[in-house]
């Protein structure tokens, strides 16, 4: 399995987060519907990959060193061709060393650029008493400003998926708010029983951030993740 592989390679290399290519091959394999994301190592590989993928694309610093990427100057987004994606890669390079000279950096992911939709975030965390909990809520300003989330215990059933989506303050978004596409909120419920399913047979896992999902009319994507694994070392 997928996991078990990525979970053993990071406890031989004594590293507790992964990589942005490695969570999404975790949810992936987890039925989770992820942008498809590929690593680089160098600048004709990511043209390559682009190129296979298709324009626009977004290229990332793939670094566990980098965790803010956009802050290190480490994400480019909307790029629509070879001459672009070669000036991306060289530019993410250069700030990231400059600004991280000591960071391992293993290269630069390349996914496809996301349609925008209704953005959700949706997350695990362990919590001292209860153990893992999953967490649902709109994305950017409701989740920093409004803290507009809701919160089960793992494991979930239907009804508990259900009840996370519709409880937030927020949900006339997600229902269309004033002409705006609805969310597939079934697909939102699915994706939340996979995440619990997920959590509830791998050990090891500290903290899964989803975030930002982009909620469509049909379906939604996970454009971004991260994994945080508990050490023992």
């Amino acid at each position: 399995m997928i996991v078990d592989d990525i979970l053993s390679k990071a406890t031989k290399e004594k590293r507790h987060v992964l990589t942005e290519i490695e969570a999404k091959q975790i949810l992936a394999e987890a039925g989770i519907n992820c942008t498809d994301t590929r690593l680089a190592t160098n600048k004709d590989a990511a043209v390559a990959l682009s190129e296979e993928i298709g324009y626009p694309v977004v290229l990332k610093i793939s670094s566990v060193d980098i965790t803010h990427k956009s802050d290190a100057g480490g994400v480019k987004v909307n790029l629509s061709d070879k001459t672009a994606v070669e000036k991306a890669y060289d530019d993410i390079m250069a700030s990231c060393t400059a600004k991280f000279p000591n960071a391992d950096i293993e290269g630069i992911s390349v996914q496809g650029m996301a349609q925008a939709g209704t953005e959700v975030i949706i997350g695990m965390t362990q919590d001292p008493s209860f153990g893992p909990v999953l967490m649902f809520g709109l994305g950017g300003i409701f989740v920093e400003v409004l803290k507009d989330v809701a919160f089960r215990i793992v494991p979930l059933d239907k009804n508990d998926a259900s009840d996370m989506i519709h409880e937030i303050k927020g949900k006339k978004l997600l229902e269309g708010y004033r002409g705006q596409d609805p969310a597939d909120i079934p697909f939102l419920e699915a994706m939340l029983l996979k995440l619990s399913e997920l959590v509830d047979k791998t050990e090891g896992i500290a903290e899964i951030d989803m975030n930002p999902v982009f909620a469509y009319k049909q379906g939604a994507v996970v454009v971004d993740a991260r994994i945080i694994l508990e050490t023992s070392y």
